[in-house]
């Protein structure tokens, strides 16, 4: 029996341009018949699948993180399952989940593959998968043109963080923690619902998408420079030992800073402190390998 998806492709990126093609014949030639979604802004992604939820089995995403973010009020709101083909930059979602990198194989994992319960995360009540952050990373954005983006791919990462840390000031805040308050000089404050975010740097190494807890980490170094000695730390989740990182974890928290800061979700600016971060457990469906549905990413 014929299945039908929403689909929805970033044809703003390359990629996904290039990819609409493979994309639309792969789910035909594996029985599924897709609807793409014209949206116009990405704040228009989520209504689109409210609006055209009758009749659909799946939505079906292709691009990269800031892609999926998009979708994620309609698929929380109509309850159908995400499917996720990784053609955007990082697809750091993706990689959390294990799903293959190759588009066709991606294609069949959506075709043939198994669901898994994941946790959403919130800040000021906006959905975000992987991590939500301030500091660095909202300055990174700002230096991560599409433009850098399409001519190096993932070296456009490192070219805009060394720019970004070559300007990078510390900025005070206050983080809430049930019971615990703590004060700190801080680069940047991230917290992580999946495993991965920015090219596939680990938020923890022991972090997973569905145990229903945040990972909040916070970089309290009094240079900038000194981040690069640690890189090796925070790609691998690595830096709990470390003094000059402050970790946490738990179901909420909340960061005030003096003056309202912008925060980065997904790769996308979504609001501004103060900010209130939740979890949502289990809260979307998503296809995963045939075996993925039984193990924690």
């Amino acid at each position: 029996m014929t299945r039908r998806a929403l689909l929805i492709v970033n044809s703003n990126s390359r990629s996904g341009a290039e990819a609409l093609g493979t994309v639309v014949s792969g789910l035909r030639d594996r029985g599924i018949d897709p609807l793409r979604l014209d949206a116009s802004s990405r704040e228009d992604v989520s209504r689109l699948i409210v609006e055209n939820r009758d009749g659909a089995d799946m939505i079906v995403a292709a691009g990269g993180d800031g892609t999926l973010n998009a979708t994620l009020r309609g698929a929380l709101e109509t309850g159908l399952p995400l499917g996720v083909l990784p053609v955007g930059t990082a697809n750091d979602f993706a990689r959390t989940l294990g799903l293959p990198v190759a588009l066709e194989e991606a294609i069949a994992v959506v075709a043939d593959g198994a669901s898994r319960r994941v946790d959403v995360g919130l800040v000021n009540d906006q959905p975000f998968l992987n991590v939500a952050s301030l500091g660095l990373s909202v300055a990174l954005a700002g230096e991560l043109s599409g433009d850098l983006k399409k001519r190096f791919g993932k070296l456009g990462y490192a070219i805009a963080a060394a720019k970004t840390l070559s300007k990078a000031k510390p900025f005070r805040a206050r983080i809430v923690a049930g019971d615990r308050k703590v004060r700190a000089l801080t680069l940047q404050i991230a917290v992580g619902n999946g495993k991965f975010y920015g090219g596939g740097n680990q938020v923890d190494e022991a972090a997973v998408v569905d145990d229903g807890l945040l990972d909040l980490y916070s970089l309290e170094f009094a240079r900038a420079w000194k981040l690069v000695l640690m890189l090796k730390a925070m790609r691998f989740g690595q830096h709990r030992a470390l003094k000059e990182i402050r970790n946490m974890r738990g179901a909420a928290f909340e960061v005030r800073t003096r003056r309202p800061r912008p925060v980065n979700a997904d790769g996308e600016i979504v609001t501004e402190t103060p900010a209130r971060f939740a979890i949502l457990p289990q809260a979307l469906e998503v296809f995963v390998p045939r075996g993925g549905e039984d193990y924690r990413a």
